[in-house]
């Protein structure tokens, strides 16, 4: 039995990725020579401002035009290119083991990590992970190859979903963590009090990183649509209920509506990239749709 990337991605799929990027749309600081806007002001890239010219600069970054207007010796600087670090956040508590269409959260965001970390790494840029639940389960450092990719696969597979949800607290320890600028893309049902989780969120934001929400939900918790009285079940506190379904329907979407819109509203005044993500769409079909959607919105 295959294990790692290959067991995740078909060769065609990794065909399709290898020609799609995944791009930062504000400035970041990397390593390597890339396609990413850099905070660090040198004498490559685009130009970015001038500065007064000191004895002992190279006199071929003069701006003689400049000079011509003013009778004055300025020096023109340039932004770096740099590579793009990004860290895949995955929660697997207990809740996200649901699924009712032949997918659960958890397999859908192993496979959104995986196809996000394979485009990354063939774009030049590192990768790196977080798995939680009530803790940091497992982390690794940003790395730029296919090896250290396939390894982080593997400790996704090997990580099931169990323990209650601490999202907000563990965002806090991420965003501490990440001492550099970087993509931090966060893979969650965000079960867990929405104010907190907007401030874990606030915290990678305040530290200037690029933030991407996936908000995945099963289409049974968006829809509501069980026909059947039953017990319901809490997957994370093992709390059960006995209800019928038709009865509390309307107060159910009414209350996830309420929910959404407080993540939208908050995500979207602090400029983080949410998507709510319903697992009945094929994976591969959002990758590729989202992919494309985020290059028209980096230009």
């Amino acid at each position: 039995m295959s294990t790692g990337i290959a067991s995740v991605l078909k060769p065609e799929e990794l065909a399709q990725l290898a020609r799609l990027v995944l791009q930062s749309r504000y400035v970041v600081e990397g390593n390597l020579s890339g396609r990413h806007r850099s905070p660090i002001i040198g004498v490559g890239g685009e130009f970015a401002d001038h500065r007064d010219y000191n004895p002992g600069d190279d006199p071929k970054f003069i701006d003689w035009k400049v000079l011509g207007r003013t009778d004055r010796y300025y020096i023109r600087r340039f932004e770096n290119e740099t590579n793009l670090r990004v860290y895949l956040v995955v929660d697997r508590s207990a809740s996200m083991d649901y699924g009712s269409a032949g997918i659960t959260k958890y397999q859908y965001a192993t496979y959104l990590a995986s196809a996000l970390g394979y485009v990354t790494v063939k774009g030049r840029d590192s990768v790196g992970l977080y798995i939680y639940s009530e803790k940091i389960d497992a982390m690794t450092g940003t790395k730029n190859s296919v090896g250290h990719l396939n390894e982080m696969v593997k400790t996704l597979q090997k990580h099931k979903p169990k323990n209650k949800t601490q999202t907000a607290k563990t965002l806090h320890q991420v965003a501490e963590s990440i001492q550099r600028r970087a993509l931090v893309v966060i893979f969650s049902d965000l079960f867990d009090d929405e104010e907190t989780v907007v401030s874990g969120l606030a915290h990678f934001r305040k530290n200037n990183h690029d933030v991407i929400l996936f908000h995945l939900l099963d289409p049974m918790e968006i829809d509501f649509n069980f026909k059947k009285g039953g017990e319901f079940i809490d997957m994370e506190t093992n709390e059960r209920i006995v209800v019928d379904p038709r009865g509390i329907a309307d107060g159910y979407r009414e209350a996830l509506n309420e929910f959404l819109t407080k993540y939208r509203k908050a995500c979207a005044e602090m400029k983080v990239d949410y998507r709510l993500v319903n697992t009945s769409e094929p994976p591969e079909t959002f990758v590729r749709a989202y992919l494309n959607e985020r290059r028209q919105m980096s230009k």
